[in-house]
């Protein structure tokens, strides 16, 4: 899927370009379906929150750009605009610097004291290492390159 990736990756440039004077940044983009029923989803988030208004400006000017200049194959699709939720994904350092005392749920590639998944308060991020503290008194630190996948966890 080399074509899928860098057409997701123009997405993302397109979007970072068009939300970044509204403080608005992609999270993740899906290039999802085939001919007719193509669907691309654009996941955004901001510091104080994704507003309906937020969703409209970017569905409005990055569909214009994708239009204009022909980003999707087969012409046709749907584009998609929303907010990440309240258990979004963490995939860049900046998330995990963002997110510093948030409860966040992460899988790593390789085993930390026998255990790949650990759920706690993201303590820190610095030089490219996670400090998680899973319970009162107790952290485990692994390295950025380490997580497989990572996500907030609301607290209902």
């Amino acid at each position: 899927m080399p074509q899928k990736d860098a057409i997701t990756e123009t997405i993302t440039q397109i979007t970072d370009r068009v939300g970044r004077a509204q403080g608005i940044e992609p999270v993740e983009v899906e290039v999802l379906g085939g001919g007719k029923s193509r669907v691309v989803r654009i996941y955004i988030d901001k510091p104080q929150g994704v507003t309906h208004a937020d969703c409209e400006f970017i569905s409005q000017q990055v569909g214009t750009i994708l239009d204009v200049e022909d980003v999707i194959p087969g012409g046709s699709y749907t584009l998609e605009v929303s907010s990440p939720g309240v258990e979004r994904k963490l995939t860049k350092p900046t998330d995990f610097q963002r997110f510093v005392g948030q409860k966040a749920k992460v899988v790593l590639r390789e085993p930390v004291e026998n255990q790949k998944s650990w759920i706690g308060t993201l303590k820190a991020f610095e030089d490219n290492l996670i400090t998680l503290e899973p319970t009162e008194g107790k952290s485990v630190q692994f390295s950025f390159d380490q997580v497989q996948k990572a996500n907030l966890k609301f607290e209902w």
